[in-house]
């Protein structure tokens, strides 16, 4: 057990905001404010962006009341704001890069910071790895607590068995999906509907569309995802077997489906940039689709893109997904204050699914930052179309209760700060 450390805390957001995120935060300004050993938690807008430009709120006297906390709950996107910063190699020689790392620990120096929570996914995992890595290495370690806490809608963090964020997500592709059908399903024309959702490098909230399956709810006729390389004959081909079944066919992809040889589906539409973490921008893959179906059948075809509404549809949040991000917030303080832990991020490990129920651990961050966790094998079909009934019974717990937000004069009420 390492000395406990007496002083401020600060915590930040990254990368691509949820419906939970702020979840999750409220569980670190409660741990914060339930510690002797924090004095005060200030909030970093815009990350790490944020902090070393001192760009600072006091979360502890904002968020003192239980009502405001509540309210934060229940509010969509990063109240803190976001960024999508990479930082240099601690290991670098460079003054520039040296000058990155020196700058954010005067600022901890300066506001007598001694936790630092990062809330993010695999790139925010990254940059508690680099100032773990670069704190050890100056022998400063002792000096600051830094702990990761997972977000993603994309599922896609190693070691945690679910990401906050994922489970709200994917209760509203699930549901938008079953809507989508229930609309598609009125007419008698032989139709094609194409729905693209986020998903760049694995298939998770992609699958959750194929949930209703096993409930005797609707469900797509296809799923593709970015775990198996994607063939254009081969689609065709499942495209002929299901009008067999019915004349309007709803088809769910991820929009990272790839093809044998590595290139994007969607690639073609899209300028060949990419983000500072090297990530190439994608988006267009259902249009693709549409173009070559269109070709293909020659019958009417359509492509629907979810986009931002699959991070930020807090009106359609799950109950359990809320819980358990305000949980594993808590969980973050506790690691850091009471048991010592540093370069470490906070995970759930699940016990069971039937009943569903899971505890929270923590382990290096090392073990995290920059891997990715695909769908395992036996939660796709043989044909590589479809999820199956062991997938299912892995993502249902997760979306399981509705927690809608207070609503005010007939339109949600959220925390602006």
């Amino acid at each position: 057990m390492k000395d406990r450390l007496r002083g401020n805390a600060v915590v930040g957001q990254s990368g691509g905001p949820t419906a939970a995120i702020n979840a999750t935060l409220t569980g670190v300004i409660k741990g914060a404010l339930e510690n002797e050993y924090i004095d005060t938690l200030y909030g970093m807008r815009n990350g790490i962006e944020g902090l070393m430009a001192e760009r600072f709120v006091d979360l502890s006297a904002l968020f003192a009341e239980e009502s405001e906390q509540k309210a934060l709950i229940h509010t969509p996107a990063a109240a803190l704001g976001s960024c999508r910063r990479k930082l240099p190699s601690p290991d670098s020689e460079k003054q520039e890069d040296i000058a990155v790392f020196e700058r954010i620990f005067e600022v901890f120096e300066r506001y007598s910071i001694r936790y630092f929570f990062y809330i993010g996914g695999n790139d925010s995992m990254d940059t508690v790895a680099k100032l773990s890595k670069y704190a050890a290495r100056k022998g400063i370690a002792d000096s600051v607590r830094i702990m990761g806490v997972p977000k993603t809608i994309d599922n896609d963090l190693a070691i945690t068995d679910h990401a906050p964020g994922f489970g709200s997500a994917a209760k509203y592709v699930a549901t938008t999906m079953t809507e989508i059908i229930r609309d598609c399903a009125v007419y008698t024309v032989k139709a094609v509907t194409i729905v693209e959702i986020m998903g760049r490098d694995a298939g998770w909230l992609t699958a959750s569309s194929g949930v209703g399956a096993f409930l005797g709810a609707d469900a797509p006729d296809l799923i593709y995802l970015p775990e198996r390389s994607f063939d254009m004959n081969e689609f065709f081909a499942s495209l002929r077997v299901a009008f067999e079944k019915h004349p309007n066919i709803v088809v769910a992809v991820s929009e990272g489906i790839r093809f044998a040889d590595g290139r994007y589906v969607g690639e073609g539409t899209q300028s060949g940039a990419v983000d500072v973490f090297g990530h190439r921008y994608l988006a267009g893959t259902a249009k693709v689709l549409e173009q070559a179906v269109k070709n293909e059948f020659g019958c009417k075809v359509r492509s629907i893109e979810l986009n931002l509404p699959q991070r930020c549809a807090a009106h359609l949040s799950s109950a359990t997904d809320l819980e358990e991000s305000v949980a594993i917030g808590r969980a973050a303080v506790r690691a850091a204050c009471d048991e010592g832990a540093s370069g470490e991020m906070v995970y759930f490990k699940r016990l069971s699914s039937k009943p569903y129920g899971c505890e929270i651990e923590h382990c290096s961050v090392l073990d995290v930052a920059n891997y990715i966790s695909a769908l395992p094998d036996d939660y796709i079909n043989a044909e590589g179309n479809y999820i199956t009934e062991a997938c299912a019974d892995y993502i249902l717990p997760l979306i399981k209760g509705e927690a809608s937000p207070t609503y005010e004069n007939g339109l949600p009420k959220y925390v602006r700060l």
